[in-house]
Order: structure tokens, then sequence, then C-alpha cells
């Protein structure tokens, strides 16, 4: 997407502010976490504190592991950390917690965005779903 939008618009900089503004105001929660093991959050949009409660400012160095809880399946995050050690994309839903304790059921989708064969960072698609896939 961003080739085309490089082509069309013919500057890199307007292109990635396209970019930008769609992450911004996306109806979807948008995370991206470093690629390293720890997997710290380094964005967070508009929508991940209308779904979480947290704000940016609160969740920006820390992991997702702030969503977790008691309720939250150590299968699927079993399946998260193999993707994420594999390279590979994953999708998978769970109970998460919002700020204020409430449980939620998350469906989310996470990519790597690589340069070469290297995921630099991991952008997470987040939405509230109705049931546990």
């Amino acid at each position: 997407m961003a080739k085309s939008l490089n082509k069309t618009i013919g500057d890199s900089e307007v292109s990635l502010s396209v970019l930008q503004v769609l992450a911004d105001n996306s109806f979807d929660s948008v995370l991206i976490t470093d690629a390293t093991k720890a997997g710290k959050i380094i964005y967070a949009n508009k929508a991940f504190n209308k779904l979480t409660g947290y704000g940016v400012d609160e969740v920006v160095g820390k992991t997702p592991r702030i969503l977790q809880g008691s309720a939250t399946d150590k299968k699927v995050l079993e399946r998260l950390r193999k993707s994420l050690l594999s390279g590979e994309s994953f999708e998978g839903s769970a109970f998460n917690y919002k700020k204020n304790g409430s449980p939620f059921i998350m469906h989310w989708r996470v990519v790597p965005v690589k340069i070469g064969k290297n995921a630099k960072v991991w952008l997470a698609i987040q939405r509230e779903g109705t049931g546990v896939e």
C-alpha cells in the first residue's frame, strides 16, 4: 500500500501522513509494539482508548499484557507467542480486561512489519467481539 501511495502521490512524506491519519482515525483499535522480546507498546490509536479505557500515555512503554488477566486463554497466548517467534501473522480471540477491570472478548490480528526478512515492529488490529472463536 505504501508503495502504491508513493507512486500515486509522489511524496513519501505525504504518503506516511496518510497512513498516520488512517491509523489515528480507524474504527478498530490499532496497537504497535516494538519487535524486541519485551514487545513494548510504541503506538496506540484513539479506538484503543475507546476499547480499553487506557490512554496512550498510560500504555506506551508497557506491554499488551496489561490487558490480560485470569480468564485470558493461555493456549491462545501460546499460539501468539509461537507466531511472533517465527515472524508469522496471528489471529485469535480471548478474554482481556479494560482499565476498569471489566472483562471483554478481544478479537485481534497481529502482523509483522518487516524490512527484508526481519520484523521491525508488530501491528495489532483489535476489536471487541461477542464470542471466543
